[in-house]
């Protein structure tokens, strides 16, 4: 079975579309080797899969012959993804609230406005 429709089947992907463009663009890999996604896929091998900044290690323990319901996956696959990388996107999101708090961006034409008259009322 090619990778790109395994990792579909066992439902990494939404669309066999996105897993293909994952292969391509090196997100997915099998021994630190980037691959294509016509590659075979085998028993018992271990593949990477970089999605959504975490770092998924997946064997390969059977395969499918075509794509399975959620509660059934876990018959083609065993996630040995390590907790550390779970983790680490934990730290991201504290990380990303310490520079700026959700909904603060640019400031609006009210507030630029409010900013102006204050600086003109201090210097006065």
């Amino acid at each position: 079975m090619r990778i790109d429709k395994y990792l579909w089947c066992i439902r990494i992907f939404k669309t066999r579309t996105l897993a293909t463009t994952a292969c391509k663009k090196g997100q997915v890999k099998i021994d630190a080797k980037a691959i294509k996604p016509s590659r075979e896929i085998f028993g018992d091998e271990l593949i990477l899969v970089r999605k959504n900044q975490i770092n998924y290690q997946i064997k390969v323990l059977d395969l499918p012959e075509s794509r399975v319901g959620a509660k059934l996956v876990d018959l083609y696959r065993k996630d040995v993804t390590p907790k550390e990388e779970f983790e680490k996107t934990e730290l991201l999101k504290f990380a990303k609230d310490y520079y700026r708090k959700k909904g603060t961006g640019r400031p609006t034409k009210k507030d630029r406005r409010d900013i102006d008259n204050y600086q003109e009322d201090s210097i006065d």
